[in-house]
C-alpha cells in the first residue's frame, strides 16, 4: 500500500486531495497559503488539517524507511526470506520492525554470545529440540569439562533465542498493556508534591495522559520510585504455552524462559511501554499547548483605548507605561503601592495625574507578584474619584523574558529593562497577536510541563500556530514590527526587516505592487505572502483585503456586479471556493476577524480570596485548558479550577467521558459563568461549577 493510500484510509480523505497537499509541501508552499489560496486542490483541507496530514506522512515515511533498510540488511547477511519480508510489510511501527530483525542485528558480547564461543551451542541445540530427552542432554554434557557450566551456557543462549523471538515480545506486551499498572512509591527525595502518587497503580491501558507526566517528573527529581506490575505468573504460563517444544527437558526450558523473560524481555518492554506511554503523554501535552495558543494569540484586541501599563512588585515598585490608542509611550515611572501610607498617597496622586493629563480608560495589570495588592489599589482609587475607567488583569507570563531580550532593546534602548516589561502588558490588552509574538510560543504559559516535552517538537508546533494565526489575522506592512512580519507565509526574518527598512527610507507602502520593489521579495516570496499582507490605506480596494492578486481579476467581476461571468470563470479555472471566500471577503474589506469574537473580559471592583462565599456566582474568563478541566479568572489572584466532572457538556457516559477532551469544546478566552462550591484557603485553590447559559450572573 502506498503512503498516500494508507493516509486516505487512515484519515478519511480522498487520495486526489492527499496526493495534491503533499505535492504543495514537497514544493515549498507555506502551510497558510496551501489552506487559504489551494482549496480546490486540498479539498478545503485547513492548516490544522494539512499540519497534521504532513506530520503523519513524514511518520509513515519513517517506517517505510525502517522497512527498506532492514531489509537491505537481511539480504546483506543473506537471511532474507519471503516469510521475513512479509512480517516486515505488515509491521506497522518501528518497533515492530526492529523487533524482527533483532535476532539478526549484531550483538555486543552477552552470556550467550560467551557461551557459543566456548562450544556450548550444542547443549542449546539438545534443550530446544523436539522429542529429547534427559539422556541425550547427558550424552552432549559429557563432552565438556564443566558440564555445569556447559549446561548454563546452553540456556544462556536458549535465553536469548526466546528474547529475540518476536512473537514472544508482542505476547508479553500485549499482556502488560491489557493488564499491566504504573506502581509509584516514595523515593529517596520527598516532596509534598507528589504525595497523591505515593502507594498508588493506575492501569496502563486507562492512565491519564497528564499524570505519565507527573510521574516521570517526580522520578527524575528521585521523589518518586515507577515500576510495572502484572500477573507475572500468569503471563510466565501463556508464553511456555507458546513458546516450549514437546521434550523431555521441559524443565530446562522453563528454567531459559524464566531468565530471558526476567533478564531480558521484561526490562526492554518495559523500557518501551514508558516510552510509548511518555510520547503519547507529550504528544497529547504539546496539542494542548497549541490548542490554548490558537484561541489567545486570536483574542479580540482592546481598540481605541488609552492604557495605564502596570507591572506589579513588591521591593521594586509597580512599574508603569503610559501608552496611547496605537501603543506608543506616553509617560513612564515607579510608584510603590504595597509599602508605607506615604507612599501610598504619594502613588495615588502620581497616578490620577498620569489618568487626568493622558484621559487613560483601561488600566492592564500584570498577574504576576503582587497583582491582587495591585488590582484592589486600582479599584479603590477608581471608586474613591469616582473615574470614567475600567481594568483587567493581563497574563504577563513571558514579559521579563522580551524585556531583557535584544528585541527589547532595540525597540526602547532607553528605557529600563523593567518598564519594557510594563510596556509589553499594555500592548498585550491592545492587541495580542502583535505583542505576543516578540515571545517564544513556549513561554506564553497556555499549557503544563513544557520542560519535560521534546524541546524540537514543542517549539515546531507552537511555531505552526504562531503562523497559523498571523496569517488568518493579516498583517499591514505598513505598521507591523519584524517580528509580526517574519510569521507571514514566505517572509522570514531576514525579508521583514528588508521591509521594515523600505518603508523607513521610501515611506509606506500604497499597494502590494510595491512589496515586489523590496530585496529580497522575489516570485516565490511574494506569492507566498502577498494575500497575507493587507495594506490598509491602498486605492484599490482588493489591496486592502484577503484577495490574492492572483484572483484580482475574477474578484474585479464581483465588483463590477458581474456575478454570472464571475461565477463562469470560477467554474472554468475550478475555483469555486476562491469565488465563496472572495464574496466573503468583498462583504467587509479588510475587516479583522477578531473583531467578531468576545470582548476582554474589564472590571471596576477587585474581590479576594477572602471575599469568596460557597455559592457565588460568576461570569468567568477561561485562562486554561487542560485534560482534566478549565482554568477560570474570577477576578482573584489565583485561577479556579472547573473539573470535567463539574463542566456542563461532559458525557454522562462512563466510557465517553473517559475519553472527554474539554479542549473541543472548550477554549482560552471565552467567557463561562461559574459557580464557587469549593475554597481551599490554605492551598490558594478555588473549586468551580460551570452553570447554565442562561443564568443571570451577576458582574464584576
Amino acid at each position: 500500500m502506498t503512503i498516500s493510500k494508507q493516509l486516505s484510509q487512515e484519515l478519511n480523505l480522498r487520495q486526489e486531495s492527499i496526493d495534491a497537499a503533499l505535492r504543495l509541501i514537497n514544493e515549498n508552499n507555506t502551510i497558510p497559503f496551501i489552506a487559504r489560496y489551494r482549496k480546490e486542490e486540498t479539498g478545503n483541507m485547513s492548516d490544522e488539517d494539512l499540519r497534521a496530514l504532513y506530520d503523519r506522512y513524514l511518520a509513515l515515511k519513517s517506517i517505510q524507511e525502517k522497512r527498506e533498510e532492514v531489509v537491505r540488511k537481511l539480504q546483506d547477511l543473506e537471511v532474507y526470506t519471503e516469510d521475513l519480508g512479509r512480517a516486515i510489510e505488515e509491521a506497522t511501527s518501528l518497533t515492530e520492525i526492529e523487533d524482527i530483525y533483532r535476532p539478526y542485528r549484531p550483538k555486543r558480547r552477552t552470556r550467550a554470545t560467551i557461551a557459543k564461543e566456548k562450544g556450548y551451542g550444542s547443549v542449546y541445540e539438545v534443550l530446544q529440540k523436539e522429542g529429547a530427552k534427559q539422556e541425550d542432554l547427558d550424552q552432549v554434557l559429557q563432552d565438556f569439562e564443566d558440564p555445569e557450566e556447559a549446561l548454563q551456557g546452553g540456556r544462556d543462549i536458549l535465553a536469548e533465542a526466546y528474547s529475540d523471538q518476536a512473537k514472544i515480545r508482542a505476547l508479553v506486551k500485549k499482556f502488560l498493556h491489557l493488564t499491566g499498572k504504573i506502581a509509584s512509591q516514595e523515593g529517596k527525595k520527598p516532596n509534598p508534591t507528589y504525595e497523591m502518587y505515593h502507594d498508588r497503580e493506575e492501569p496502563i491501558k486507562s492512565i491519564l495522559n497528564h499524570r505519565i507526566l507527573a510521574l516521570n517528573r517526580g522520578e527524575k527529581e528521585e521523589a518518586l520510585k515507577i515500576k510495572l506490575t502484572f500477573p507475572k505468573d500468569l503471563l510466565e504460563k501463556q508464553v511456555a504455552m507458546t513458546v516450549l517444544v514437546e521434550n523431555g527437558l521441559k524443565d530446562q526450558q522453563e528454567m531459559a524462559l524464566i531468565d530471558g523473560l526476567d533478564r531480558l524481555i521484561y526490562p526492554s518492554i518495559e523500557r518501551e511501554i514508558r516510552n510509548e506511554l511518555t510520547e503519547r503523554a507529550q504528544k497529547d501535552a504539546i496539542d494542548v499547548f497549541a490548542k490554548n495558543l490558537k484561541p489567545l494569540l486570536l483574542m479580540r484586541p482592546l481598540k481605541n483605548n488609552r492604557i495605564l501599563a502596570m507591572d506589579p512588585g513588591y521591593r521594586t515598585g509597580c512599574k508603569i507605561a503610559v501608552l496611547d490608542e496605537y501603543g506608543k509611550v506616553l509617560d513612564h515611572t515607579v510608584v510603590y503601592l504595597t509599602s508605607s501610607d506615604q507612599a501610598k498617597e504619594a502613588a495615588k496622586k502620581k497616578l490620577l495625574d498620569l489618568i487626568q493629563k493622558y484621559q487613560l480608560q483601561v488600566a492592564s495589570i500584570g498577574n504576576g507578584t503582587a497583582s491582587r495588592e495591585t488590582e484592589q489599589f486600582i479599584s479603590d482609587l477608581i471608586e474613591e474619584n469616582k473615574l470614567d475607567m475600567t481594568y483587567a488583569i493581563t497574563n504577563e507570563a513571558g514579559a521579563s523574558i522580551y524585556s531583557a531580550s535584544k528585541l527589547g532593546a532595540q525597540e526602547f534602548p532607553d528605557l529600563d529593562v523593567t518598564i519594557r516589561g510594563a510596556i509589553s502588558i499594555g500592548r498585550r490588552l491592545q492587541d495580542p497577536l502583535a505583542e505576543l509574538v516578540k515571545i517564544e510560543p513556549k513561554h506564553i504559559g497556555v499549557g503544563q510541563y513544557q520542560h519535560d516535552l521534546p524541546k524540537q517538537d514543542l517549539e515546531g508546533t507552537l511555531q505552526g500556530v504562531v503562523q497559523d494565526s498571523v496569517n488568518r489575522v493579516g498583517v499591514d506592512p505598513n505598521t507591523a514590527s519584524v517580528p509580526l512580519l517574519s510569521y507571514v507565509a514566505g517572509i522570514g526574518p531576514k525579508l521583514a526587516q528588508e521591509i521594515v527598512n523600505y518603508r523607513e527610507a521610501k515611506g509606506p507602502f500604497k499597494s502590494r505592487e510595491e512589496l515586489k520593489e523590496v530585496k529580497g521579495m522575489g516570485p516565490a516570496s511574494f506569492q507566498q505572502s502577498a494575500g497575507f499582507l493587507r495594506i490598509v490605506d491602498a486605492e484599490n480596494i482588493l489591496d486592502q483585503t484577503a484577495v490574492h492578486p492572483e484572483s484580482y481579476d475574477l474578484a474585479q467581476l464581483l465588483l463590477d456586479q458581474k456575478e454570472e461571468e464571475a461565477k463562469e470563470m470560477a467554474k472554468e479555472a475550478k475555483m469555486t471556493y476562491t469565488l465563496e471566500d472572495i464574496k466573503e471577503e468583498l462583504k467587509a474589506p479588510g475587516r479583522d476577524p477578531r473583531d467578531q469574537l468576545d470582548q476582554v473580559a474589564l472590571r471596576k471592583g477587585a474581590i479576594g480570596l477572602d471575599d469568596l462565599e460557597l455559592g457565588m456566582e460568576f461570569s468567568g474568563v477561561i485562562r486554561n485548558v487542560v485534560n482534566f478541566g478549565v482554568f477560570v479568572d474570577i477576578g482573584i489572584k489565583e485561577d479556579g479550577l472547573v473539573h470535567k466532572s463539574k463542566l456542563k457538556n461532559r458525557p454522562t457516559n462512563r466510557k465517553e467521558y473517559a475519553a472527554f477532551d474539554p479542549s473541543k469544546t472548550y477554549k482560552v478566552g471565552m467567557t463561562l459563568p461559574v459557580e464557587v462550591i469549593d475554597i481551599d484557603k490554605e492551598r490558594n485553590r478555588v473549586g468551580l461549577k460551570e452553570l447554565s447559559k442562561d443564568r443571570k450572573i451577576k458582574e464584576d
